[in-house]
């Protein structure tokens, strides 16, 4: 008999059409408990709807409508539609932090308290603020924002601090594109985001607690609220007698608020701009006082270390990096979504065996978000952990991981990060404000056709300057997509400057289309499409007016048309 059926209703379920599943379950099922879930990470089969029967059986249904057919099909436990979680992606996944995402209602501290939640809370409490401190030390847990710093070290530079408020601020302003781990974990599970918090609290003598959410995710604002009038109504904020406050802050989605003295400066309700360091933060942060700051994963990990012990934690990993890492799939893969996996795992692993992606085309990937590396396919026996990428000049970041196809131009996909950092810039470096302008301005010189190799030689002198010259990890990150292209891609950049030519046919400029007559069955599908009338009605493409929309490529049923080299045509 089934006992209860969850709706996974997270922000990529919701995408997918999961609120109109979720209200057709609704219309026509009685007698069963319905339960809006998180996101499980299977991002690729949503809506995903997951059925729990009395003998303890759990069945997960992928790609779900809402129609009687597929409801049929559930409430018979029919063997169509089952999402195979334990082989559909490899076993290389490591569940660990996202245990319970997915599988209990985001706004239950019932539920949350039945699956063990707050057991560490009390743990922490029963041992001495140091105690705490040391347990984090030994555990070898480092900031999951993307700095790796001991997140045990700089609670106990905060601990150490003599003064009447002490603040602690949870970094959930992820903005980097194609990333949305915080935002899975603070929809999904946000009691034990704010458990992680408010054992920091107390181990570290913070009476203030900031969480700085971008406004973009309102259903994570929504849930986190929620968890926290449940937090202040059962007094959990009460630590051995001291009480916290807790705030919720929404950021206006400036990408340089990731940064922890332009987050502070927001916090202030002043511009976001970062500062010199020193001070530092846990010396002088918030209004003057010792701040420490920490991302959403990073706390999602505390109660774990706290609970199970910072033994069993630390034996997951590599020797500098312990424990698991969540990283967001997303990009020319099988099995787009968010993925935990052991530090020390290798870039081929996540790719090949966890994302299914096609080894044939796979040509490499980028992984720290806009500021990150791109690092080719030969290299994807590197393992994954904060001191390994380095020496490719990659990041790990925050966890975003875009697969790149043969199919893609590196000196593209490099102006494209460029275009996104020097947007962002909040303009306070010349390096950074200048400095990506002119990087962007000449990768759009050469994708679009004129470019030349001193235009190269000047990528390269101006990415050390705009490294070095800048304040904050924005700007001296920001070169990274260029100089590692430059690094492994070089001659991608030669064929643009010298030969004129894309060889991934995907930069307008150094392309044309063409209408192969031999193909052609002549339905003018491809005509009555065209937005710019590039097309005769003896169906030949004008490629002085044609503005590489692709929308006749799409249209056609043939597959007559092709990009091809400028001033070449398909064979």
């Amino acid at each position: 008999m089934i006992k209860r059926i969850k709706v996974g209703t997270a922000s990529c379920g919701i995408a997918a059409g999961a609120k109109d599943v979720l209200e057709f379950i609704k219309n026509n099922v009685t007698d069963i408990d319905i339960v809006e879930v998180g996101c499980i990470g299977h991002c690729y089969a949503e809506p995903l709807v997951e059925v729990e029967t009395d003998d303890g059986e759990s069945i997960i249904y992928r790609d779900v409508k809402p129609d009687k057919a597929d409801l049929d099909k559930i409430l018979s436990l029919s063997d169509e539609k089952r999402l195979k979680v334990r082989n559909e992606r490899s076993s290389r996944e490591l569940i660990m932090v996202t245990k319970l995402a997915g599988r209990i209602s985001p706004v239950s501290i019932d539920e949350y308290k039945k699956n063990g939640g707050y057991e560490a809370l009390a743990k922490a409490l029963s041992m001495s603020p140091k105690d705490v401190v040391d347990e984090i030390k030994k555990s070898g847990l480092r900031g999951r924002g993307g700095g790796g710093f001991p997140t045990g070290l700089k609670w106990e530079f905060l601990s150490a601090k003599e003064s009447e408020r002490k603040i602690m601020i949870c970094n959930a302003d992820e903005g980097d594109p194609g990333a949305f781990m915080d935002r899975s974990l603070m929809e999904s599970v946000p009691h034990q985001v704010l458990e992680g918090m408010l054992i920091g609290a107390y181990a570290t003598g913070a009476t203030d607690l900031f969480i700085y959410v971008r406004a973009e995710y309102p259903l994570a604002v929504r849930n986190l609220g929620i968890a926290l009038e449940q937090i202040k109504n059962e007094g959990l904020n009460n630590l051995n007698g001291r009480v916290v406050d807790i705030k919720i802050k929404e950021g206006a989605g400036a990408f340089v608020c990731g940064e922890e003295t332009a987050m502070i400066a927001s916090l202030e309700g002043k511009r976001g701009n970062p500062r010199y360091r020193p001070p530092f933060p846990t010396d002088k942060g918030y209004k003057g006082y010792p701040t420490a700051i920490n991302n959403v994963e990073t706390f999602g990990n505390v109660p774990l270390i706290i609970k199970g012990g910072a033994d069993r934690y630390a034996s997951i990993g590599t020797e500098h990096s312990k424990g698991t890492k969540l990283f967001a799939l997303a990009g020319d893969l099988k099995y787009p979504g968010l993925v935990e996996v052991p530090m020390g795992i290798t870039i081929g692993e996540i790719v090949f065996e966890i994302g299914g992606a096609d080894k044939d085309k796979v040509k490499a990937v980028q992984i720290g978000g806009p500021s990150g590396g791109c690092i080719p396919a030969k290299y994807f026996d590197t393992p994954i952990d904060y001191d390994s990428l380095k020496s490719l000049g990659a990041i790990m970041g925050s966890g975003g991981l875009i697969v790149i196809s043969s199919d893609r131009c590196m000196v593209e996909t490099a102006r494209y990060f460029l275009e996104f950092t020097s947007r962002e810039s909040c303009g306070k470096c010349t390096f950074c404000r200048i400095g990506t302008k002119r990087m962007l301005e000449t990768l759009e010189k050469i994708t679009g056709g004129k470019g030349s190799l001193e235009d190269v030689a000047f990528l390269e002198d101006i990415a050390g300057k705009v490294k070095n010259g800048s304040l904050c990890g924005l700007g001296q990150t920001a070169p990274n997509p260029v100089v590692s292209t430059l690094r492994f891609f070089r001659d991608e950049y030669e064929k643009h400057v010298v030969d004129k030519q894309c060889p991934a046919l995907q930069c307008n400029a150094l392309v044309d289309l063409y209408l192969n007559q031999d193909k052609c069955i002549k339905c003018k599908l491809c005509i009555k499409n065209c937005p710019v009338n590039a097309i005769s009605d003896d169906f030949v493409i004008d490629c002085d007016i044609c503005t590489r929309c692709n929308t006749c490529m799409e249209v056609c049923p043939v597959d007559a048309i092709k990009r091809v080299p400028k001033g070449g045509k398909s064979e």
